[in-house]
């Protein structure tokens, strides 16, 4: 058993960054050689739509789009909103997301040619628009992230043509205002009902922002920073509501994993925990959390962090009530790694569940344990809140509680 929690001094904080870093690596390479989409050096299909946007050799990044081999109505295949609700498999996930093909270029963060151009007019559209690529060469390889979806086979592009349909019409108000800063456009964009994958989409391409500010980011960095700045906002406004009057516990399993969330009667205060196991018993945790002043530093457990933050605060506004906040996640033997919107919409979905109500913290935490098959004493270990009590609660709701 391997644990490491983010809360400590800064060393310890790097060290548990390059800790899980290693350990996605190694995870993530063993899907490496998934099946994958067979295409030549000329493709044509609808695009999702779908582009990735690279950070090696950051300012100067492969930018480009993911494309099938089909036409028509490609939509879901670049949906995450609707893929839980849907139940689908992570067979079904990861067949349909080996069927895109990307192409790449090489481009400055600040490229303003007809390649920007074309990523936007991806980017934005209501629709599938039709794309047409040359290769340099047969496309190769897969991508599997535990931070960014999945996708098929890359290849450099020799020649590309869009066929550009209608631009969703909130994303295209937000693009031609060069005058609004960037979170302000996310936030605006959120609130009138729009995907957080759509605005992560217009985020990475420099669709939003101070014209002059305007640049290309690489797809898993804006992944974060949509699901922070969304999550920021909302948190300001959980911090005024009242507290919440009883412990909820939200149960949910989906892709080879269980999540199990407590609601506790709280100031804000937040804790994430998860344990990868590597076969029955064998198990690989990690932690961070926060208390109620915001925190400062990125999170070592990476962008799940802030993607469920975002789905705790949108479930306690729509309670009207704050709340502390433990989440615990699981994830099997045979767990697919297939990006950070998998953590935000099964947790999304947990809370939608009618939770159980209790009257005391205690009897919640251990309602949360009896569904998960780690032992107890690793939640506590990476957990600040269960090893110490939460807040609102007596100085003996602790480590001993739960015979750790």
């Amino acid at each position: 058993m391997r644990f490491l929690t983010a809360r400590g001094t800064k060393s310890l904080v790097f060290q548990m960054k390059n800790f899980k870093r290693e350990f996605l690596a190694q995870l993530e390479s063993k899907f490496q050689h998934t099946k994958f989409a067979t295409a030549g050096e000329h493709l044509q299909g609808a695009s999702p739509p779908s582009v990735f946007i690279g950070r090696f050799g950051y300012p100067k990044v492969f930018v480009g789009p993911l494309i099938p081999n089909q036409s028509g109505d490609t939509l879901f295949m670049d949906s995450p909103e609707q893929w839980i609700s849907q139940g689908k498999t992570a067979s079904e996930i990861v067949d349909f997301r080996m069927g895109l093909v990307r192409g790449k270029q090489a481009v400055s963060i600040w490229d303003e040619s007809r390649k920007a151009e074309q990523m936007r007019e991806i980017a934005l559209s209501q629709v599938s628009p039709e794309v047409d690529a040359t290769f340099t060469h047969k496309p190769r390889g897969s991508f599997f992230n535990d931070d960014a979806l999945a996708f098929g086979p890359s290849a450099l592009l020799k020649k590309l043509e869009v066929n550009s349909g209608k631009w969703d019409q909130k994303l295209e108000v937000m693009f031609h205002d060069t005058d609004c800063r960037a979170t302000t456009a996310v936030q605006e964009l959120y609130e009138k009902g729009s995907t957080v994958s759509a605005i992560t989409r217009a985020f990475s391409v420099g669709a939003f922002g101070l014209e002059k500010n305007r640049k290309f980011v690489p797809t898993r960095w804006s992944i974060t920073a949509v699901d922070s700045n969304l999550s920021e906002n909302l948190l300001e406004e959980v911090k005024i509501l009242p507290l919440l009057d009883r412990p909820l516990v939200f149960k949910h399993s989906s892709l080879s994993q269980t999540y199990a969330v407590i609601l506790f009667p709280s100031q804000w205060q937040y804790d994430w925990v998860e344990a990868f196991f590597s076969n029955g018993r064998d198990a690989t945790t990690f932690g961070d959390g926060e208390g109620f002043d915001r925190k400062k530093e990125y999170s070592s457990v990476g962008g799940c962090y802030y993607s469920t933050r975002l789905a705790l605060c949108e479930k306690m506004n729509k309670l009207g009530k704050q709340a502390g906040a433990i989440v615990l996640r699981e994830c099997y033997s045979d767990y697919v790694p297939l990006g950070v919107w998998n953590v935000r919409e099964n947790v999304r979905h947990a809370l939608a569940q009618p939770p159980v109500e209790f009257n005391e913290y205690t009897a919640a935490v251990k309602h949360a344990f009896a569904a998960l098959k780690l032992e107890p004493k690793h939640w506590v270990r990476n957990s600040k809140i269960l090893r110490e009590g939460p807040k609102a609660q007596p100085l003996q709701k602790t480590l001993a509680c739960f015979n750790a």
